[in-house]
C-alpha cells in the first residue's frame, strides 16, 4: 500500500459500535509530522476530544484518545487504526478500540475521509 498522509485531513464517522460515542455527526481533524499523528474531534455526544499516536511501518495506526463527553466524564481509550482508499480516493480508517476507564469495553468503528470540506463541521 502506498504511504498514505494525514496532514490536514477531515473524516467523518460512518459506523461505530452501540457502546462507542462517536456517531454520524462526529468530525475529526487530522494532523501529521513524520510518523506522529494527532487530531481532534467533537460530535452531538462528544465536547471535544484529541488523539495522539503513531503510523506503524504497516501503514496501521495506533493512538490513545480522549474525550469529554456531554455529562462532562473524560472517556479515554486505546485504538488501532487499518487505512485503506475507497474508489472515489478517499482515505477510510477502520478501527478496534477499547475504552481504557469505563466498563472497558471495546468496539469497532470507520472514519471516512470528507472529499469536500464544506461538509466539515468545526468547533465553534
Amino acid at each position: 500500500m502506498k504511504k498514505i498522509h494525514y496532514h490536514n485531513k477531515r473524516f467523518r464517522a460512518v459506523v461505530n459500535s452501540d457502546n462507542g460515542e462517536v456517531d454520524d455527526q462526529t468530525f475529526f481533524h487530522y494532523r501529521q509530522g513524520g510518523d506522529v499523528i494527532w487530531a481532534t474531534y467533537h460530535g452531538p455526544n462528544i465536547r471535544m476530544g484529541t488523539l495522539t499516536g503513531v503510523i506503524k511501518e504497516d501503514g496501521t495506526l495506533e493512538f490513545n484518545y480522549q474525550h469529554v463527553n456531554l455529562n462532562k466524564e473524560i472517556m479515554t481509550g486505546f485504538c488501532k487504526s487499518t487505512p485503506s482508499i475507497d474508489p472515489d480516493g478517499a482515505i477510510r480508517l477502520k478501527e478496534e478500540w477499547q475504552w481504557t476507564n469505563g466498563d472497558l469495553s471495546s468496539g469497532t468503528s470507520e472514519i471516512v475521509e470528507l472529499v469536500e470540506k464544506e461538509n466539515y463541521k468545526p468547533i465553534i
